[in-house]
């Protein structure tokens, strides 16, 4: 019941009635009626419930000196002003300690949806064989050794191995892989992951809360609760300003014999432009960056960011844009680049897999016109044949064409190393017993990937490579963009693992955009999303998105953070500076508590001055 009654009167609503009535308070006596002083009972009423409330409960519930916090000064504070008469002084030092637990509250409320979202990928159902039986039964009662059959686009309900059939994994949700990975008798497959094309059996490895997904969403949930606030820094300075400020008003009392001198130090030794400092701050700073496309979900993570000194990224989605293109026709007969695209576009024009389709994409968009094809035949994980006026040709990757009897010859196997260099999958083309060209697909580098690295390079941030793809695709990215170090072939618990020794080195965020990167975003210091692209549960897990998918904002989202923290500190610096020159006047006389309380509140005006600038501060480095 009084926990429900503390929460209604320290909403906005109550606040801003209290706040109504504390500034009649303060004009009616100054235009002849004496009477309305006591109109400010009702602000120290609505104000001065809650502050009580959180100053007794840190004293009953916090450990050590942690119990002595700026509630507990505030609230001396307050009920000094109240004996000695002063309702105005009283209700003051209250409600602004009101609007700034209230400031502090809008900076920190964030989203928490994502781990719903990543449950929901789980299939509630798999299908058995068992006695050569299919049946659909619960994921629940699927055990080890079972075997499985997943059909093309199903999601794998466990971790397995495949016993029987050929295909292609979309494996994304796990390593963010951009490519499909082909998949044979033997290799290991994982939960959360697709079946993309042909039909497979698995005997079931690791079920239950064993399976990658379901440790993937334990991650997820132990990073959440391992995510303490920031103890705002009034409370950390109250350890040693409560004590302070009670010797100062009892010297004064002593060697004054004025008690309205004591009273008047403890109001303007009160730490509201400490408490405001802070969730001011904040708030400009969220409200410029969401002008600039950047969503901060908390005030932590934006001082946090001041801090970092090493960023981690994916490479899918974050360094590239996560989607499949064409990046080189290379003939390797009489065939032009042009004949060579037709030829394979209008093969692949039948099938489903998405190296397939970002050829098709690429001859739409030069306007080529595909030519018929006769006896389409698709090997699931391999490659496809055809007929294409009369002769017949085969297309797919380097094993399928090695099974079909066609070898490579040296210059050939040169061009492919190279693109397996460079990070980038191979279509090749034969007939006639003979490699007549190759199509080489690839990932896109962001343009702007090399500038961005080189402006956090400036700031004294070094960058790290995380990802799921294999050693010789990360170092080809890496050399392009300017990355030194690099961290390939990483699951998402590896990724995990590898933010948890940086963070033993410093402070780091993490950059990512898929399923896989959730783990990682919340346990790394500051986790950065794709907003636009990026999956809805990375989105949630993160402290703060890229709307519009611009890595370049990584170097303001730093910048911005530190400017943050440098005005947080001046304010800080000269709020207390004035507090000192009010403390020396209210022990001098020459302040009483009605005015060092509008000495005390024009501190916290100040305050908010300097946030109001910084909401409309302009980057440097832009």
């Amino acid at each position: 019941m009084i926990k429900k009654i503390n929460d209604f009167l320290a909403g906005w609503p109550m606040t801003i009635v209290g706040g109504v009535f504390l500034l009649a308070s303060f004009i009616l006596p100054r235009s002849g009626q004496p009477w309305g002083e006591n109109l400010a009972w009702v602000c120290v009423i609505i104000c001065g419930i809650p502050l009580l409330y959180l100053a007794i409960w840190r004293i009953i519930y916090n450990k050590g000196i942690s119990k002595i916090s700026s509630a507990l000064l505030i609230s001396m504070a307050m009920i000094a002003a109240i004996c000695i008469g002063d309702l105005f002084a009283a209700g003051e030092v209250a409600f602004i300690m009101e609007i700034g637990a209230l400031l502090e509250d809008m900076t920190t409320n964030r989203a928490k949806q994502g781990l719903k979202k990543l449950i929901s990928l789980a299939p509630d159902t798999g299908r058995i064989i068992r006695n050569s039986v299919e049946a659909v039964i619960p994921v629940s009662e699927i055990k080890k050794h079972d075997i499985l059959r997943i059909l093309p686009g199903e999601t794998l309900p466990v971790d397995g191995v495949i016993i029987s059939g050929e295909t292609s994994i979309d494996q994304s949700a796990m390593t963010g892989e951009s490519l499909p990975v082909d998949k044979s008798v033997g290799d290991v497959v994982f939960s959360g992951t697709i079946n993309r094309f042909g039909s497979i059996d698995i005997e079931a490895t690791k079920v239950g809360e064993d399976s990658s997904l379901q440790r993937l969403i334990r991650i997820v949930e132990d990073a959440e609760k391992n995510q303490a606030p920031t103890q705002r820094i009034a409370d950390k300075w109250a350890s040693w300003l409560v004590p302070f400020a009670l010797l100062i008003a009892i010297i004064a009392y002593i060697v004054t014999n004025d008690i309205i001198r004591a009273v008047t130090v403890m109001v303007v030794f009160c730490p509201c432009a400490l408490v405001l400092a802070t969730p001011t701050a904040i708030m400009a700073a969220i409200g410029q960056a969401t002008k600039h496309g950047v969503i901060i979900k908390s005030g932590e993570a934006l001082e946090k960011m001041g801090k970092v000194d090493t960023i981690a990224f994916d490479k899918t989605g974050t360094l590239t844009y996560g989607k499949l293109q064409v990046s080189d026709i290379i003939p390797l007969s009489e065939l032009s680049e042009k004949e060579l695209l037709t030829l394979t576009a209008s093969a692949e024009s039948r099938s489903e897999h998405p190296l397939g389709k970002a050829i098709t994409e690429k001859a739409s968009s030069a306007e080529i016109t595909l030519e018929e094809v006769e006896k389409f035949k698709m090997v699931p994980g391999k490659g496809i044949s055809t007929r294409i006026k009369g002769m017949e040709y085969f297309f797919g990757n380097e094993k399928y064409i090695n099974e079909i009897g066609i070898k490579a010859d040296s210059s050939t196997a040169d061009i492919l190393e190279r693109l397996r260099g460079e990070g980038k999958a191979a279509v090749l083309a034969a007939r006639d017993k003979k490699i007549i060209g190759i199509i080489a697909l690839s990932d896109t580098i962001r343009p702007e990937a090399a500038k961005m690295i080189k402006q956090l390079r400036a700031m004294n941030t070094n960058a790290v490579l995380l990802t799921g793809d294999n050693q010789k695709a990360a170092e080809y990215l890496a050399s392009q963009v300017g990355i030194t170090e690099i961290r390939a072939d990483l699951l998402p618990e590896e990724k995990v693992e590898n933010i948890t020794l940086l963070k033993g080195n410093g402070k780091i965020c993490m950059i990512g955009d898929g399923v896989n990167d959730a783990p990682a975003l919340k346990i790394a210091d500051v986790g950065v999303a794709m907003g636009a692209m990026g999956s809805d549960i990375a989105v949630d897990a993160a402290d703060v998105a890229l709307m519009d998918d611009n890595t370049s904002k990584l170097p303001y989202l730093k910048w911005l953070s530190n400017t943050t923290i440098k005005t947080i500190k001046t304010a800080i610096t000269l709020s207390m500076c004035i507090n000192f020159v009010a403390v020396t006047l209210s022990v001098l006389g020459i302040l009483n508590p009605t005015t060092g309380a509008l000495v005390h509140n024009a501190g916290s005006c100040f305050v908010v001055l300097l946030a109001a600038l910084l909401y409309d501060r302009k980057y440097e480095y832009s």
